[in-house]
């Protein structure tokens, strides 16, 4: 990573409207180094005839769905919707004003953007690109923040135009991105491995919850073919107690004196608690739903129905809320870990999928959640099954937990060398 060099170097300082700068520095508004202009769509929307050319048409799920650069869209228009639309050229910046508000992008291809995007035209060559993808990223919750109420919120290019932007001689702007396009590259590769892991666990816990370790013979069951020494049995079953329905109360701002209450939002799609999201709740409301190690909770409605948690001691003293319900496994029978485990498969996710269709909303209930069919191995086979797997999750967790670190590490960086804080080492 290049090199930077503190405040202690006797760097000046001046006041703007935003604050301190370095002397060396300028201040400008937006309007005032290019023309903030707004996409157009072609109409009515939905004709064919726009549609079906080589230029892409930008909507938000690609800028969503991509990192700094744009390579790839999901519609093409024909030379008639380009003519209606606005294009861009390669290089240029974009920024989305609309429903995903202050996300932007470098364009790297053929394309028209729709009127939920503004565009920079006629942004001066000394101002390099990367450095203002940059700039627009950190101030993205702050353009989102200067919102115009509606139905949608949105901005307009009057908000953008007005907003000013601290700009360092040009060299700095490109050692700026440099910096901050390794630290992206880092979090790029974090990622990669990430999903590499995943797809690695997803085929071994595929050849493990239906062959499981050893085995030669097999037989027909409900849920596929199993080894012949395991049993079928539903949750219900193989639990102590019945489903338990979790607490309809406030929670009440972090208290390490009390109660974690642990709601389906401080879940991680991987089973794990958000440390960001602790938020507690009294000791008299909790006492009924304090969770003990071992037990799971499931989701029982909306968009994140069939979300699971397994509560484990390093995770404080926690008590569920009403969006979910507990289970308690007989851990002779059903080891918890390897509950976890199998809710984490592609058998339990299309089972979830067949609940929810079944339905008119999005629900599934105890009952229904103690009728879910378990493979069942010997609880010495469960344990070895659970340690291979866990030993993939560990992997997992610490490459999440990297990612997030270097995440953190990028939006500190921004803070200081976007403002001159912090002064990089030019070669």
């Amino acid at each position: 990573m290049a090199q930077v060099k503190s405040l202690q170097t006797g760097i000046k300082f001046k006041d703007t409207p935003i604050g301190k700068i370095p002397v060396d520095w300028e201040i400008r508004k937006l309007g005032e180094i290019s023309e903030v202009r707004r996409g157009a769509s072609p109409r009515p929307i939905n004709d064919s005839k726009w549609f079906g050319g080589t230029v892409g048409w930008v909507r938000i799920s690609d800028v969503t769905s991509s990192k700094k650069y744009l390579h790839r869209t999901k519609d093409y228009l024909s030379d008639e919707g380009v003519k209606n639309s606005v294009r861009i050229k390669r290089g240029e910046v974009i920024l989305s004003i609309c429903a995903t508000i202050g996300r932007p992008i470098i364009v790297a291809m053929d394309a028209c953007i729709h009127d939920g995007f503004v565009w920079f035209d006629g942004l001066k060559e000394d101002i390099d690109r990367e450095f203002f993808y940059y700039f627009l990223e950190n101030k993205g919750k702050v353009l989102a923040s200067q919102r115009q109420t509606g139905t949608q919120g949105n901005l307009n290019t009057s908000i953008i135009s007005n907003s000013y932007i601290p700009l360092p001689p040009f060299s700095e702007q490109k050692k700026i991105a440099e910096i901050l396009t390794t630290v992206d590259g880092a979090i790029e590769e974090t990622a990669r491995i990430i999903e590499k892991t995943k797809e690695l666990k997803k085929g071994l816990m595929q050849q493990l919850l239906t062959r499981g370790i050893g085995h030669k013979k097999f037989k027909k069951t409900e849920i596929g073919e199993i080894p012949k020494e395991w049993e079928v049995r539903s949750l219900g079953d193989l639990c102590e107690r019945k489903p338990e329905y979790g607490a309809n109360v406030s929670a009440i701002d972090k208290n390490n004196d009390l109660p974690r209450y642990v709601r389906i939002t401080d879940v991680t799609d991987d089973g794990y608690l958000l440390n960001d999201t602790w938020q507690s709740i009294d000791k008299r409301s909790a006492e009924p739903y304090i969770l003990r190690e071992g037990d799971f909770l499931f989701a029982r409605s909306g968009a994140t129905v069939g979300k699971t948690y397994l509560y484990r001691k390093e995770d404080a003293e926690c008590a569920f809320a009403g969006y979910m319900i507990r289970f308690r496994p007989d851990s002779v029978k059903l080891l918890p870990e390897f509950l976890f485990q199998f809710t984490h498969s592609d058998f339990y996710y299309n089972w979830v999928k067949g609940m929810l269709r079944a339905g008119a909303q999005p629900n599934i209930n105890g009952t229904e959640y103690a009728g879910l069919i378990i493979p069942k191995p010997p609880i010495d086979e469960q344990r070895k099954i659970v340690s291979v797997l866990s030993a993939m999750d560990k992997e997992i967790k610490n490459e999440t937990d990297h990612r997030r670190n270097i995440e953190a590490l990028k939006k500190s960086l921004m803070q200081i060398l976007l403002t001159g804080k912090v002064r990089v080492k030019l070669d």
